[in-house]
């Protein structure tokens, strides 16, 4: 089964944050609108490795790096109920749509982000890869 949603899709998953990931949860207490950053399908194993960010109408912590969304990308997305929103870029679920018994394949998009907002999403998450950090693995 390949991934129906392209990168940029506002999705609904049960996002797990880093500091419930570092109590020891396994789960995540509630679905919330999330970022699919990245999707890059594996052909050779038919698998769909996914990145997916956590959208939130909370400012971030200290602790935490977030893109704050424009009023224009929150109504692309589907997110006009909240006055203001942030995507955080300082930690990632990784995902395998495949594999997955979080991802719900059968959902529809709340909607997407625009190829511009997008653009500064990934390059704000690219430092993450190049020091192998901030990665929760929800396959498990």
């Amino acid at each position: 089964m390949a991934n129906p949603f392209p990168s940029g899709s506002v999705i609904t998953y049960p996002y797990l944050w880093r500091w419930q990931h570092e109590e020891g949860r396994a789960d995540a207490p509630k679905d919330r609108p999330t970022c699919l950053a990245i999707a890059v399908p594996d052909r050779t194993q038919g698998l769909t490795h996914l990145v997916l960010l956590a959208i939130s109408g909370t400012p971030p912590t200290e602790e935490q790096a977030a893109l704050e969304i424009p009023a224009l990308e929150l109504r692309r997305a589907g997110l006009s109920t909240l006055k203001r929103g942030w995507v955080t870029v300082s930690e990632y679920n990784y995902d395998v749509v495949e594999r997955s018994f979080h991802f719900d394949p059968n959902q529809k998009a709340r909607g997407s982000f625009g190829p511009g907002f997008m653009n500064r999403i990934r390059d704000a998450i690219r430092p993450l890869f190049a020091a192998a950090q901030g990665r929760i693995d929800r396959t498990r």
